[in-house]
């Protein structure tokens, strides 16, 4: 991989070029874009605060890039690396920011718009042109970030060793005797001293609380023989880490043994699938299939993976019904799981990018159940 350096504006000039393109090739008029991932990514400006103000960036196909800012906010979106080739307009409090919008919109076009849009923003633009037509982003143009250049996939390597890092010094630390919340600060920590600036999750399911996938971590304290799930991840450089391994401390019982083995298995069987020209549903059904032919597909309850990149959970997604095929620089997790109400639960994830003929893993600790004390 390539080393992590700043993104240029050429580089956002070239992704709103893209992005046009690709609204044209579905028959929209253009992409509005609000504060967010999306924004983000085609500009770098990331504005110091969402509000009730009106931001967005207007990507049509017969004009400029626009950019529609507060006026108070306009010296930081002009400071943006991205766009010293946009036009820049703003409006000022008491004015009507949707009557400036309407202006650079075509009455009856129909327009792809941020996921991330305040429903506020999206009801003000019909309220003043009903004729509008707007679809969610992801929807309409699921391919927009998925497919990753050598800058980001850079980024994302290097979250991901971050990551393991972070992994290797926590299953150093004590587990038995304390609490659930004590575990997860310490994984916050060590994302930070590896480099990252945001932790956006740290589960760590204990005993019975690991039979539920999102658990977040409560003042139960781990015993020895508890199953633990560690899930953990947030963004360096931007750009997203997320893995998933569980330990076990002390010794492990039979049951639990047989179940990591099976899903070790299934996340293997998982990224073994992933090659360009697949379908995202065929990695999830290699990754189910294994475990519904151990007995336990029934405690499969969540898609195999999620794509990442500036955020943790974007396109594509690797689930059932998903017939988007891989291509190469696509980012996605591979995290099949075990779950056992009342019991215990097992989940191991990695991030895993396509290549020209088959699939890398970002994160390369150890499978195996590690036994912690």
């Amino acid at each position: 991989m390539n080393t992590v350096v700043p993104f240029t504006r050429e580089n956002y000039a070239a992704r709103m070029t893209r992005t046009v393109a690709q609204a044209r090739a579905i028959g929209l008029d253009g992409v509005l874009v609000t504060p967010g991932p999306d924004m983000l990514w085609l500009t770098g400006y990331r504005p110091t605060a969402i509000t009730e103000r009106l931001t967005m960036l207007f990507l049509t196909t017969d004009r400029t890039p626009t950019l529609l800012v507060p006026i108070l906010e306009r010296p930081d979106a002009e400071a943006a690396e991205g766009t010293a080739e946009t036009a820049v307009l703003d409006w000022a409090d008491g004015a009507d920011p949707y009557e400036v919008a309407g202006s650079l919109l075509r009455p009856d076009g129909r327009y792809g718009v941020s996921d991330s849009a305040w429903a506020l923003h999206v009801l003000g633009l019909q309220a003043g042109l009903p004729g509008v037509v707007l679809h969610s982003l992801t929807n309409a143009l699921p391919m927009l970030r998925a497919v990753k250049d050598d800058n980001e996939l850079a980024r994302l390597a290097a979250a991901g060793a971050a990551a393991d890092a972070t992994y290797e010094a926590i299953v150093d630390v004590p587990f038995a005797g304390r609490r659930e919340v004590d575990v997860a600060a310490d994984l916050a920590n060590l994302l930070r001293q590896h480099g990252h600036e945001q932790v956006d999750f740290t589960v760590v399911g204990s005993g019975p609380n690991g039979a539920n996938p999102h658990h977040e971590a409560a003042d139960r304290v781990i015993e020895v023989g508890d199953c633990v799930v560690l899930d953990f991840g947030g963004l360096m450089s931007g750009y997203g880490s997320d893995t998933s391994r569980t330990v076990c401390v002390g010794e492990p019982t039979s049951l639990i043994s047989e179940v990591h083995e099976v899903v070790r298995l299934a996340q293997q069987a998982g990224v073994d699938a992933v090659r360009p020209g697949a379908a995202c549903q065929e990695v999830d059904r290699a990754a189910r299939h294994s475990i519904t032919d151990a007995g336990y597909g029934e405690r499969f309850i969540h898609r195999t993976g999620h794509g990442i990149g500036v955020t943790t959970h974007e396109p594509p997604y690797i689930v059932a019904g998903e017939d988007l095929p891989l291509v190469p620089g696509m980012c996605f997790s591979v995290e099949p799981g075990v779950y056992l109400p009342g019991q215990f639960g097992v989940r191991i994830e990695d991030i895993v990018t396509v290549t020209v003929d088959g699939g890398l893993r970002f994160n390369t600790t150890d499978r195996g159940l590690r036994i912690v004390g």
